[in-house]
């Protein structure tokens, strides 16, 4: 594979390249939804919002052809300077680091499926002598046959009302506290955040009090995935997480979605065993990696 197979349109903040791309591109990644769940939905969101958008940010969007037809894509963030792939083997991975070595742009990560991940990874190594770190490592999981759990906690789940945004934004931080997410969440700063495009939905108690959250992306491509799914700590253990999540996802699957996803933290074993009682499948994993520049010779 040549280099230049790679077609990037430089960073855009322009609607049309928005459109342009999904006309080029969208068919590949709607042909597996689950595996693109992350790009379907940042698409969809920055055609949505715009370029004038608050926290929207130039990007650069690519994708890679072979005959005629795309084989990958990828996203650059010019604020992360981080590197956002679908599947390639090791020689496109390869031929991908030679190709942004040679642009000399800087990179502070990337995110891929595992392998994809490590093989690039490895590529930027030999490439620039940067020093890989693994950042996170992610399950991805596809919703099979719903399984409520038995017993099912009493109370209910309702969408989360506007008058409930301060108490909707505190839960918010917790839960990027809790998975250490570097982000400021406030009223000026919410519209920028990836947590604002999401529909919300609280488990409330018989006397009304909310005690657990779900939040759900909106359908692109067939899929919607779910995330965040938050407990505060001094509640956790009752089923409440497994109630708004078993909610939200009868939701979307009532609301016509084929293929219902969420990502979870490989290191937290109790999550992923939540997850796979109430009906969820691993699809595969994801790596995200982070670049420590060479440091000066002599």
């Amino acid at each position: 594979m040549r280099a230049d197979d790679w077609h990037l349109t430089e960073e855009t903040e322009n609607p049309a390249d928005i459109e342009d791309f999904l006309d080029r591109a969208g068919d590949f990644l709607r042909s597996r939804p689950a595996l693109h769940t992350t790009q379907l939905s940042m698409l969809e969101k920055w055609r949505a919002q715009g370029p004038d958008a608050p926290g929207s940010e130039a990007r650069v969007l690519g994708r890679l052809e072979e005959r005629g037809e795309v084989r990958a894509v990828l996203f650059h963030r010019r604020a992360s300077r981080r590197l956002m792939l679908t599947s390639l083997s090791p020689e496109q991975a390869d031929a991908l680091a030679a190709l942004w070595a040679r642009l000399g742009r800087p990179l502070a990560g990337v995110t891929a499926d595992h392998e994809t991940a490590a093989a690039f990874a490895a590529a930027w190594q030999r490439r620039t002598g940067a020093e890989p770190t693994v950042r996170v490592r992610l399950h991805l999981y596809r919703l099979g046959t719903l399984t409520p759990p038995e017993p099912f906690p009493e109370g209910r789940g309702r969408l989360v009302g506007e008058r409930e945004h301060e108490h909707l934004m505190g839960w918010c931080r917790a839960f990027a506290a809790d998975v250490g997410e570097e982000v400021t969440i406030n009223a000026g700063t919410w519209a920028g955040t990836r947590f604002a495009e999401k529909r919300y939905t609280y488990w409330e108690t018989a006397d009304g009090t909310p005690v657990s959250m779900a939040g759900a992306n909106p359908p692109a491509g067939g899929q919607v995935r779910i995330d965040p799914v938050y407990t505060p700590a001094h509640l956790r253990g009752r089923g409440y997480g497994a109630a708004v999540t078993v909610e939200v996802s009868r939701a979307a699957r009532a609301a016509g979605a084929e293929e219902v996803v969420l990502y979870t933290n490989a290191a937290n074993p109790t999550s992923n065993a939540l997850y796979r009682r109430l009906g969820y499948r691993r699809v595969t994993d994801f790596l995200a990696y982070d670049f420590t520049p060479a440091g000066p010779v002599g």
